[in-house]
């Protein structure tokens, strides 16, 4: 067997592995925090990690634990429970679940894109998931009501819808392949609608921003549209090479004698190429931009910013907040 670190001492397990300052530290933080792997372990082995993270935090942990039980440890608690509230996930909404969740979705709606009610249904089911995704990964600092999620995923099905149907009757006199691109235009679109109408009571009310040493300064609904601005730009990069080069695959490997003798396997091909692209499309697409954003002073809105200057003077240049995912 070989030999186990022990935990060195000023081990911090909140600490990140990797440099999140920068786009290569965040991508391996993200590729490990999002492994598919990790949704097929057991509930009791994920309130096991908890316990033990929770154990570490506080800074008593189990006679001979090592430093990778501790790290893998915290990779299970930081894929199953939520950042801010420390709540286990819903195993659907998880960012792990998003390779197994999305490939299945995207496949299917790069394959039925034809029929008006093929198009309608593949475009609920896969904003029914959006839904279920942005609830599962919001601020957990600003809470939102059943109405307000019953209602963002009523517009952003809506929009799903109309731009997907509407692009499916104007591609009918287009070139083949544009038509294959109208699930993209769809997915874009409502994720621009989903993710600011689920997520609309940091837009009204702000969310919380702090110093460099995590001291609360605040509230800033400027911060707020920063932060989701930015995870809706992450969205639609997470979905665009699957769903805008995989066409173009599909189009060339359709005209082959053989791919048309296997018709029955072109959806089961789509849905194991949009695994491929997810696989590395969705740490990369979460490791854009920092999760602990920051904002310039400057930017903050009048009022907070001079409540800040009025305490800190020039201590403060920059506010920092979580974006959320």
């Amino acid at each position: 067997h070989a030999k186990m670190d022990t935990i060195p001492l000023g081990f911090n397990i909140d600490s990140p592995r990797w440099d999140q300052s920068t786009f290569v530290g965040r991508l391996k933080h993200f590729l490990n925090i999002t492994d598919p792997r990790t949704v097929l372990v057991p509930e009791e082995e994920l309130d096991r990690a908890k316990a033990l993270v929770e154990g570490c935090r506080a800074g008593v942990v189990p006679p001979g634990s090592s430093r990778e039980q501790l790290l893998y440890a915290k990779k299970l608690y930081d894929s199953a429970f939520h950042p801010d509230s420390g709540e286990k996930m819903n195993f659907i909404g998880r960012m792990s679940f998003q390779v197994p969740g999305g490939m299945a979705i995207t496949g299917c709606m790069l394959q039925f894109y034809r029929t008006v009610p093929a198009v309608v249904f593949w475009q609920w089911v896969n904003q029914s998931f959006n839904a279920f995704v942005n609830y599962t990964n919001r601020n957990a600092a600003s809470p939102i009501s059943l109405r307000q999620i019953g209602v963002a995923y009523v517009t952003a099905t809506g929009a799903a819808l109309a731009t997907a149907v509407g692009l499916n009757l104007y591609t009918k006199r287009a070139p083949p392949l544009l038509a294959r691109w109208v699930p993209f235009a769809a997915v874009a679109a409502a994720n621009c609608v989903n993710i600011p109408m689920m997520r609309q009571q940091e837009i009204i009310n702000g969310i919380t921003v702090t110093d460099e040493n995590n001291n609360e300064l605040g509230h800033s609904r400027r911060a707020a549209v920063k932060g989701i601005a930015q995870v809706v730009l992450s969205r639609i990069t997470m979905a665009a090479p699957g769903m805008i080069i995989l066409p173009i695959i599909m189009e060339r490997l359709e005209k082959f004698p053989f791919m048309q003798r296997i018709r029955v396997l072109h959806g089961p091909l789509q849905v194991l190429l949009c695994g491929g692209f997810l696989l590395f499309m969705v740490p990369a697409a979460c490791a854009l931009f920092p999760q602990r954003c920051s904002l310039a002073l400057a930017d903050l809105e009048p009022e907070l910013r001079d409540s800040i200057v009025a305490k800190h003077g020039d201590k403060v240049p920059y506010v920092y907040f979580n974006k959320g995912l």
